[in-house]
């Protein structure tokens, strides 16, 4: 899959399957737009391509108000490329982007840039300076500018539309089951392994941690989890684990979101693999505790839960 990012985004010579979107979380909904996407590509003959913004426009505008992110803008990356997608166009949002009109959305990026034969877009579709551009002037203008325009209509579940702040709610929650459901997967993160201050170690759980890009993560606390990325030869080997994911307040007054995971039967260094969280289960919320010996007994109590939910579901 190639990734072009909009400074060094070279103008397509030859057409292509399109779809516009943000894809926070590449859910359901969004797997059914790909694999509509993939499916017209093939039929045309062409390139199936993305074109997907970053900064989030809700983050560029209003960044305290704005939704945390499911996925990071790698993550979104290995998901995208999980459906077979040809390229990413990544376009920077600033001002300048947000000034750009429906009508020189169409001719200079849909058209000039990237030679669009085939455009796919959600019922709920906006674009332009104000959000002025919708489906009826796609329809309206693509003749003109020669592609076909087809609207895909929402996703539902149990007669409920799919979306990415649905998911959101349930990792508020700690509702994983629906969580999993509406994504189709296990909610995951992934990150490098990076040097820690090794007090895991010290009391007895030695983990990985694991550098967090988001700087809100959606979702805190203890959980059971399955690790990716530890046998490089192998990377669907999993290793199952407990996890931490928040400020760690018994450790830290005004800590940042950290992401430690302690693997179970396992002893190898991993400093610097990029490993893959998958969240399967939330034991508790976190907790200050008065010492570290208070701690190690808690986090000695979370493995054997861990461990027993893992196998009831085996």
């Amino acid at each position: 899959m190639q990734i072009w990012r909009s400074k060094s985004s070279p103008n397509n010579k030859a057409p292509i399957a399109l779809t516009i979107g943000n894809f926070d979380g590449v859910h359901l909904g969004h797997q059914a737009i790909l694999i509509r996407l993939r499916n017209t590509a093939n039929k045309l003959g062409i390139a199936a391509c993305v074109m997907t913004f970053e900064p989030h426009p809700r983050e560029f505008f209003a960044p305290d108000q704005a939704p945390t992110r499911l996925t990071s803008l790698r993550e979104k990356f290995e998901q995208l490329a999980k459906s077979n997608i040809d390229c990413v166009r990544v376009y920077r949002f600033n001002y300048d982007f947000a000034k750009i009109s429906p009508e020189e959305f169409i001719s200079r990026l849909l058209q000039k840039q990237l030679s669009v034969r085939w455009l796919l877009v959600g019922d709920d579709f906006r674009f332009g300076a104000r959000r002025a551009g919708d489906v009826t002037m796609l329809r309206a203008l693509s003749k003109q500018y020669g592609f076909e325009v087809e609207e895909m209509p929402s996703f539902l579940i149990d007669g409920q539309r799919v979306s990415s702040s649905r998911i959101r709610t349930a990792l508020e929650d700690g509702d994983l089951r629906t969580a999993h459901r509406l994504l189709g997967r296990p909610y995951s993160m992934s990150g490098r392994v990076i040097n820690g201050n090794k007090l895991g170690k010290k009391l007895g759980f030695p983990t990985a941690n694991i550098h967090v890009k988001h700087n809100r993560p959606p979702l805190s606390g203890i959980f059971v989890v399955n690790v990716y990325g530890t046998n490089k030869s192998n990377p669907s080997l999993a290793f199952p684990g407990v996890a931490s994911l928040g400020v760690r307040p018994t450790v830290h007054e005004n800590g940042k979101p950290t992401l430690e995971v302690h693997l179970f039967d396992f002893d190898r260094s991993i400093y610097g693999y990029h490993l893959q969280v998958d969240f399967l289960h939330k034991l508790r919320d976190e907790e200050k505790y008065p010492d570290l010996d208070t701690l190690a007994r808690q986090i000695h109590k979370d493995v054997i839960q861990a461990k027993s939910f893992l196998q009831s579901i085996a």
